[in-house]
């Protein structure tokens, strides 16, 4: 499958099939709908996008999960991560703050900085710094916008 490169940044094409599995180095950006049978490794900032499915684990730096995503293995990043509406992942395990957006399911996780929740969700045990439960509508004014992207 040809992946697109801009600079430090790699592109998968809409829709795409990945049989394998797939190393980046640089940032990835993976349109919706975008499917990795095997496991997924980016050396730095993972944009998953919605409707898309991994069949085995992901390490990556940073990483942002699109709603609807569904995620096989656990998902271990070093920085954050934001895992937006109606996601279905094994696991989390980061070295800094987790977003969790509501309707997700996902079972342990555990993180380095803060946990956030907002809404309800469907999870096993939640181990973070500080562990903080918002309403789904919440506005999160402790956590930079450009780790919230508008899921």
């Amino acid at each position: 499958m040809k992946i697109y490169r801009d600079g430090n940044t790699f592109i998968a094409p809409k829709g795409a099939y990945f049989e394998g599995n797939v190393k980046i180095n640089g940032d990835f950006i993976v349109p919706p709908c975008t499917h990795f049978w095997g496991i997924l490794v980016v050396d730095g900032r993972l944009e998953l996008g919605s409707k898309s499915t991994v069949g085995s684990r992901i390490t990556c730096r940073d990483a942002i999960i699109g709603s609807g995503t569904e995620i096989n293995g656990p998902v271990n990043v070093s920085g954050s991560i934001t895992v937006c509406d109606n996601a279905k992942l094994s696991s989390v395990n980061a070295g800094g703050d987790v977003i969790l957006r509501p309707g997700i399911e996902v079972g342990d996780v555990k993180c380095d900085g803060t946990l956030f929740v907002y809404g309800k969700v469907k999870s096993g045990k939640l181990f973070g710094r500080q562990v903080k439960v918002l309403r789904a509508d919440a506005v999160n004014n402790d956590y930079p916008d450009e780790i919230t992207p508008g899921c």
